[in-house]
């Protein structure tokens, strides 16, 4: 049974650290109402829960180098900026350490689920307000625990005692056990619905939800327990892992068998893909179970497809995350075939010979860029300064809006759609529940066959993709799990689960540490010639390597002078030893001090700090 705990510290802390108004307790806790003892009916209730609508789930970025859906694989090998990312290169500090502000928000959720029943009226309705409660406070946990592991579970609005600030950080089998409970309840309360068109959450994104959290945290224990590092639960059982494999496999298997979604296919294999990202408006989509919806009309918008339609955007999908994409007929494109096609730029990406799905992801030579016939150039702006460069040579295109030219031209008028939970990820976490579970490579080809047909791509077969190269990091998984782990990769790129996927498999030796992210062929390939003297680039010729004299190094390759073949190392100058993350500490980040000193040492640092 889940305690509770009777905690304070956390509504302190965030005083202290946050330097928020000294006197927020005496506060009615987040309630906006006007009405003395509100959250008297279904209606009180709804506008109350509207705030946590606001800013709690993932946007789409505003400025280049931020955070949201589009930009955030930059923290992962799937894509970087020029500027190397301090997490991955593990030169965060103590002093990086921010307040955990999750608690004001589960803090007014708490407020309003012990207030929830003075409500009068549709009982329907004010089941629905407190599911979506419930849901809101599994969200904030679990994102608590990603960031911090262990922290400390309050279901209840406290009084003020100075005394019980002084209480010890719960195992987060717990947390994640009582963030389960929260979304089983949500599941009972929250309305079934077939399409997204409310805005609001309903009974299967909590089963989606459930599906991501227990798989996250399954893996999370069963991958971190195998390399006996300082993240796992001591003493987690076999069956405990087990059982959350289960639930997640239970939950996605609720969400298919209802029904009510499928994956978007209107039968255009080079289209449909790309599509689905731009659609201003997904309410009737058959695939988006919940999503935020931009108007620049009403000064709401985004700026990513300015960025992005530079051709550049001072970022660039990594070579790494472009191999892992099979060839068309549903082997790995490696070997010669992957050698040959390297030789003429975008020759790799072409739908003829990989699977689709890259080349709606990455931009290609002749696909529309903007309005008035501007098409994608014949070769990357690899020798430009600020958004307009791109770091790899592989510029990203899921997200342009090339048929909407305000997007394109100005600030926070992209209207791409920032979609939150959709059916395709529900698909992968089944399939890889079903993996880890030991299920057939059939049954998991099946539950995948969706996102093959949608794309135009034979159907999954283990033994045929599976990918033994000596460098390829996932060759000692079984065929079934690298399959699975390769589909979620592609098909979610750029979607900002790279990093979460990374961290929870426990991978971060085999993809970060000592790594440098690598871009397109450039030695052995025409791009090198395009930026020779009289070539494409003639009239700002890309130095790199060394220096001529009076001139700054801008651009580097891997290998050395002389090698045969030398891919874009945007990193090699910065990062001469690759990506500094440190395996025993990075996983988690660090909690303030003043957390520490307001808890009188009850809470302790994270390992490695």
């Amino acid at each position: 049974m889940i305690r509770t705990i009777k905690l304070l510290v956390f509504l302190f802390v965030l005083q202290w650290c946050c330097s928020c108004n000294k006197n927020f307790l005496d506060l009615q806790p987040l309630d906006a109402l006007s009405t003395v003892g509100g959250l008297a009916s279904p209606n009180e209730l709804r506008m109350y829960l509207n705030q946590f609508y606001q800013g709690t789930f993932p946007s789409q970025p505003t400025g280049i180098g931020g955070t949201g859906i589009a930009f955030d694989d930059a923290s992962s090998d799937n894509m970087i900026f020029s500027a190397v990312n301090n997490r991955l290169n593990g030169v965060l500090a103590i002093s990086n350490a921010t307040a955990i502000t999750e608690y004001k928000s589960i803090r007014g959720i708490n407020y309003f689920l012990e207030h929830a029943g003075n409500a009068k009226g549709d009982t329907t309705l004010i089941n629905r307000y407190r599911g979506e409660a419930l849901f809101f406070r599994a969200y904030f946990y679990f994102g608590m625990v990603k960031k911090y592991g262990n922290v400390t579970w309050v279901n209840k609005v406290l009084p003020e005692d100075q005394e019980l600030m002084q209480q010890p950080r719960d195992e987060r089998t717990l947390i994640i056990d009582s963030v389960l409970s929260d979304l089983d309840k949500a599941v009972q309360l929250l309305p079934v619905q077939s399409n997204s068109a409310s805005m609001r959450l309903h009974r299967d994104v909590a089963l989606a939800f459930i599906s991501r959290v227990a798989l996250y945290e399954a893996t999370w224990q069963k991958y971190h327990r195998a390399k006996n590092d300082a993240f796992y639960s001591p003493g987690i059982s076999d069956a405990k892992i087990t059982g959350y494999f289960t639930q997640a496999k239970v939950a996605a298997q609720q969400v298919v068998s209802g029904g009510k979604w499928s994956i978007y296919n209107t039968g255009r294999p080079l289209q449909d893909y790309a599509d689905l990202f731009i659609t201003t408006d997904l309410s009737a989509n058959p695939e988006v179970l919940f999503w935020r919806k931009y108007n620049y009309n009403d000064n709401i918008g985004h700026s990513v497809s300015k960025y992005i339609s530079t051709d550049g955007g001072d970022l660039g999908v990594t070579l790494s995350l472009v191999d892992d994409y099979l060839g068309i007929d549903g082997a790995p494109f490696t070997g010669a075939a992957r050698q040959q096609a390297q030789e003429v730029y975008s020759n790799e990406l072409l739908s003829s010979r990989r699977d689709p799905r890259l080349s709606q992801t990455v931009g290609i030579p002749g696909q529309p860029l903007k309005l008035g016939g501007v098409l994608v150039p014949a070769y990357p702006p690899l020798n430009q300064t600020g958004f307009n460069r791109s770091t790899t040579g592989f510029p990203l295109h899921k997200y342009l809006e090339y048929n909407n030219l305000p997007a394109v031209t100005d600030d926070n008028q992209s209207t791409a759609p920032a979609i939150i939970f959709r059916y395709a990820e529900v698909l992968l976490n089944y399939a890889e529940a079903v993996a880890e579970l030991g299920g057939s490579a059939g049954e998991i080809s099946a539950i995948l066959q969706p996102l093959r047909s949608r794309a135009g791509m034979p159907a999954l077969d283990a033994d045929r993709e599976y990918n033994t190269d000596a460098a390829y990091p996932f060759r000692t998984l079984s065929k079934t799990l690298q399959a699975v782990r390769r589909e979620r990769r592609v098909e979610l790129a750029c979607e900002g689960f790279r990093m979460d996927d990374i961290f929870r498999w426990a991978a971060a030796d085999e993809l970060l540490t000592g790594k440098r992210p690598l871009g397109a062929l450039f030695a052995g390939s025409d791009l090198d010639q395009q930026n020779k003297p009289g070539g494409f680039y003639s009239s700002a010729l890309l130095y790199y390597d060394t220096a001529p004299a009076g001139k700054s190094i801008n651009f580097y390759l891997s290998g050395s002078a002389g090698d045969a073949l030398r891919y874009i190392d945007p990193y090699k100058n910065v990062l001469p030893s690759g990506y500094g993350f440190k395996s025993n500490r990075d996983y988690l980040l660090p909690v303030q001090d003043r957390m520490l000193q307001l808890t009188n040492g009850q809470w302790k640092q994270n390992p490695g700090w």
